[in-house]
């Protein structure tokens, strides 16, 4: 008999290691991994590239009607890593850069944009079998998710983590900058009206600010083993 496939949806703060952990979940028990946050990042890219947000400001009408010319998907390169694609261009690395960070929970907050990415986001998840990870996975896109997890730890672990990431692919960056990036994020994404940030009620809370990577990989693998299998 088939084992059976659970979605699984990972939600938390910005920077918390949740897409990290998520994606090696996944690569881990054979499930597709799904970025939502990649997929708000590309809508901002595009709208910045379009002068539709800049300087922080969003012409919210323009980029409402503009919608239905945005298309988001993804493709694992043949390198074996997924890559995300705006209208079928590889934006991957583009979209991690901390402009596009500085913008994006100002597109993120407005409810046409996650009501286009939320049913896109479903539509992935027919068939169940994939992990996904955000801030409303657990609580709005898929709340009857068979696995959820929500993500936290101190906005300066955050900011560290996010700023060596930069580090790593040659971003300039300074820590006050990526940490005052991570509070701002944190503020806006915990406050909007549409799909705030909050843990589900029936999400396991993993804090990993003292975890090593093996440990919350562990944790979480533990976890979706006691799902599947009860």
């Amino acid at each position: 008999m088939p084992e059976k496939k659970i979605i699984i949806a990972i939600d938390g703060y910005s920077s918390s290691g949740k897409s990290s952990m998520a994606k090696a979940l996944a690569s881990k028990i054979g499930y597709r991994y799904i970025d939502s946050g990649a997929m708000y990042r590309s809508v901002t890219l595009w709208a910045m590239r379009k002068s539709i947000v800049k300087d922080g400001n969003v012409d919210i009408a323009t980029l409402i009607a503009s919608l239905p010319e945005i298309n988001v998907d993804f493709r694992v390169m043949p390198d074996g890593k997924q890559h995300t694609l705006l209208n079928g261009e590889d934006v991957e690395e583009l979209i991690r850069h901390l402009d596009v960070s500085s913008n994006v929970s100002q597109v993120s907050v407005i409810p046409e944009v996650r009501h286009k990415l939320v049913d896109l986001q479903q539509k992935l998840g027919d068939g169940k079998g994939i992990v996904m990870d955000g801030r409303d996975i657990g609580t709005t896109v898929f709340p009857n998710a068979e696995m959820k997890v929500f993500v936290t730890a101190s906005a300066q672990t955050r900011a560290q983590r996010r700023l060596q990431e930069l580090i790593d692919k040659g971003i300039p960056a300074s820590y006050q900058e990526v940490l005052a990036n991570v509070v701002q994020r944190d503020h806006i994404d915990e406050t909007r009206e549409e799909s705030p940030l909050r843990k589900a009620d029936d999400a396991e809370v993993l804090d990993n600010s003292v975890m090593s990577i093996e440990e919350q990989n562990k944790w979480l693998l533990d976890l979706y083993n006691r799902r599947i299998n009860s």
